[in-house]
C-alpha cells in the first residue's frame, strides 16, 4: 500500500497511454496462465484506491464492471479524518456492497503511510477505530501500511513502539476475531520478528509480492518461509508492466500459495497501466481470475 509511489507512477502511465497500447507489451516476458487445476478458495479483489475510489462506495459499481469479486476498502485520508469510521458511510458502503453483489474484502489504513502508528497519537487511536469499523463492515482483516513517513526500516525505536501499541489493542481485535495485517518493506524474517514479539494470533503479515520483489526479496521463498498461519491476505501488484508480462511470475506465487495452503483475498494494487486505467485493471483482473480460479 505505498499509495505516495503509485499515484505518482499512475499519472505518469496514463498520460502516456494513449502512445502505449499493446506495443509496450512487445518483447516482454509472458507468465502464462497454467492449464493445471486451478486453485480452490482464492478470490481476486481490487484496492479501492487503485481505482481512484478511496472510501467511496462508487468502488463497488466499478469494480464490477472491472470484473473484481470483491472491494478492499480504505478508511480514508487524515484530511478528512478517516470517514469510514462514520457510522452513515458505513451504511452506504454496505448497501452499496449488497446492490452490486460484490463483497467487502478487507479494510485498510493508508493514511498511516502520512501519519505514522509509530509516533503518532491519532495513528493509535485510528488502528483502535478499526475495530468497530470493521464489525460494522463484516470484515475479518485490517491492513496497517507502514510506507512513507510510517517506514520501519532500520527504524528500532519505531518498530519497539509498534510492538508495544499492537500488544495493547490486540486482545481487542482477538476478542472480536480480527486480524491487523503489517504490510512494509520489511523482509519476511523481519515481520516474523515484530508478529513473535507481539505474540498474538491477532497480529499476521499483509504480504505484498510486488513490493518485497521490489526490494529483491525471494518472494517464492518468503511465502512459503511465513506460511499460511503468519499470512492474512495478499496484495497482486506488478512494478513493471500488466500482470503476466512484467517481472512477478504469479504461477509460482500461486503455486507458493497452494503449497502453504492458502485461502482467501488476493487484492489487486495496481501500478502500471500501459491500456489506461480501465482497461488494464480488468486485463489483470481476467489474469488473475484465470490463473487462481479459472474465471475470467
Amino acid at each position: 500500500m505505498n499509495q505516495s509511489i503509485t499515484r505518482r507512477q499512475a499519472l505518469k502511465n496514463l498520460a502516456t497511454a494513449s502512445l502505449a497500447g499493446t506495443a509496450l507489451l512487445a518483447g516482454q516476458r509472458s507468465w502464462g496462465a497454467s492449464s493445471e487445476k486451478n486453485s480452490p478458495g482464492i478470490q481476486i479483489g481490487v484496492c479501492d484506491w487503485t481505482m481512484g475510489k478511496r472510501g467511496d462506495p462508487e468502488a463497488f459499481p466499478l469494480a464490477k464492471s472491472l470484473g473484481f469479486q470483491g472491494v478492499q476498502v480504505d478508511l480514508g485520508d487524515a484530511a478528512s479524518d478517516l470517514p469510514v469510521r462514520k457510522k452513515e458511510v458505513q451504511e452506504v458502503i454496505l448497501a452499496k456492497s449488497r446492490e452490486t453483489g460484490i463483497p467487502i474484502a478487507s479494510l485498510a489504513i493508508g493514511a498511516l503511510n502520512d501519519v505514522p502508528y509509530k509516533k503518532d497519537p491519532r495513528a493509535e487511536a485510528w488502528v483502535a477505530d478499526s475495530i468497530p469499523a470493521a464489525e460494522a463492515l463484516g470484515v475479518r482483516i485490517i491492513l496497517l501500511a507502514f510506507f512513507s513517513e510510517g517506514d520501519l526500516r532500520g527504524d528500532a525505536v519505531g518498530v519497539n513502539t509498534v510492538v508495544s501499541r499492537l500488544k495493547n489493542i490486540a486482545p481487542v481485535a482477538e476478542k472480536a476475531g480480527l486480524i491487523f495485517g503489517i504490510e512494509s518493506w520489511l523482509t519476511a524474517e523481519e515481520h516474523v520478528q515484530i508478529i513473535d514479539r507481539v505474540g498474538s494470533p491477532a497480529v499476521k503479515a499483509y504480504y505484498d509480492v510486488g513490493n518485497s520483489n521490489h526490494v529483491k526479496s525471494d518472494i517464492y521463498k518468503e511465502i512459503r518461509y511465513l506460511g499460511k498461519d503468519r499470512i492474512c491476505e495478499f496484495h497482486a501488484k506488478d512494478y513493471d508492466d500488466l500482470y503476466g508480462k512484467g517481472s512477478i511470475n504469479f504461477p509460482e506465487v500461486r503455486k507458493a500459495m497452494e503449497e502453504i495452503g492458502y485461502q482467501g483475498w488476493m487484492q489487486v494494487e495496481g501500478f502500471q497501466y500501459p491500456l489506461g486505467l480501465e482497461e488494464s485493471l480488468k486485463y489483470d483482473a481476467s489474469y488473475l481470475k484465470n490463473l487462481f480460479s479459472g474465471d475470467s
